[in-house]
């Protein structure tokens, strides 16, 4: 039972874009666990979301119509919905993560919905350099090497900006989520088993953060909101406070999957020189797919990021649950059974 699952009080009505992914699942699982009723609003239809009796809205986040209808008679709002990735057309990125934040806030100022959680990313805030310990304080990246912080950057903005009396906010940054089922990260990394290298000197720290401890700090933040509405506005970072080589947390992914762990390695500015020539072959002959290398991604592979997370120990009661170690259990047995 998680930390915030056990918590029972008056059943609420919550919707949450995008509950047919990765966090979203998870937080709409949290939910229904302690009896909230739930609300979906994603693309497709899911059938683990229906056999755990969640009513679900199909729409796409950029249609600002279909999200005032998702939105209408909700007492909360978890817009987890977004555009991950390295690549594609900066309008896709736009539509979905500017004007789909855009939509869920006019929705919920239309029907007077008084709280709204936001998941952003620390990437808004990667400026290519080493980060190490930073906190919330930090500012806005000016240049960006890929439009999903740019555009995540813009979303949390508003965010922050609307902010008001009768709509309460806030945001938080989990850092590299993952754990059984996920979609994103995990098969990324097994999908490359054979062709990964590790791109500087494998001694750089990250975060990261295993998905039921991405869940129950959204479910956190959504009630330390309703009890203290000072923390409206307010960003937090969460990951599991327990920063880790990036090239070890690789290793440990592909290990649990049963491949071996990464031998060959290049220089971050070598990396970032394929990265530049690949983004500029893929604009210039308008390739279908994404480069295997980017500059943003060759600067997050060989660059420290961790961030404090006292802020959200202090004002949300966020406490990590499951330990990476825990995590890689359950991944390695969720995977061999998948």
């Amino acid at each position: 039972m998680s930390q915030v699952g056990a918590k029972k009080s008056a059943a609420h009505k919550i919707l949450v874009t995008g509950g047919g992914g990765f966090l979203g699942g998870a937080i709409v699982k949290l939910l229904v666990e302690r009896g909230d009723h739930v609300r979906s609003f994603s693309r497709g239809f899911y059938q683990e979301l229906a056999s755990l009796g969640v009513e679900q809205v199909r729409g796409d986040i950029g249609d600002k119509d279909a999200v005032e209808g998702a939105c209408k008679g909700m007492d909360l709002v978890f817009h987890v919905a977004a555009k991950a990735g390295v690549w594609g057309d900066y309008s896709e990125y736009f539509k979905t993560n500017v004007t789909g934040t855009e939509n869920v806030i006019a929705a919920c100022i239309k029907h007077k919905v008084p709280r709204l959680v936001h998941t952003s990313s620390p990437s808004v805030i990667f400026n290519g350099t080493d980060m190490e310990g930073v906190d919330e304080s930090v500012p806005y990246s000016n240049k960006f090497y890929a439009h999903y912080p740019k555009t995540k950057a813009i979303a949390e903005q508003n965010v922050i900006n609307a902010a008001r009396d009768d709509l309460m906010t806030i945001i938080l940054r989990p850092h590299l989520i993952w754990g059984p089922n996920d979609s994103h990260l995990v098969p990324r990394i097994i999908a490359g088993a054979k062709r990964l290298v590790m791109v500087g000197d494998g001694k750089n720290l990250v975060d990261t953060i295993y998905i039921d401890n991405a869940a129950d700090a959204h479910i956190l933040a959504a009630d330390r909101l309703q009890e203290n509405h000072k923390l409206s506005g307010n960003v937090y970072f969460i990951s599991q406070g327990e920063p880790v080589p990036l090239w070890d947390m690789v290793n440990n992914i592909l290990k649990a999957a049963g491949f071996a762990p990464v031998k060959r390695s290049i220089s971050r500015k070598t990396a970032w020189v394929i990265g530049a020539m690949l983004e500029a072959c893929y604009k210039l002959f308008n390739l279908s797919g994404e480069p295997q290398m980017t500059r943003f991604v060759a600067e997050e592979l060989a660059t420290a990021h961790w961030f404090d997370i006292s802020a959200a120990k202090k004002d949300l009661g966020y406490v990590p649950r499951v330990s990476t170690k825990e995590g890689i259990r359950r991944l390695e047995k969720w995977l061999k059974n998948h």
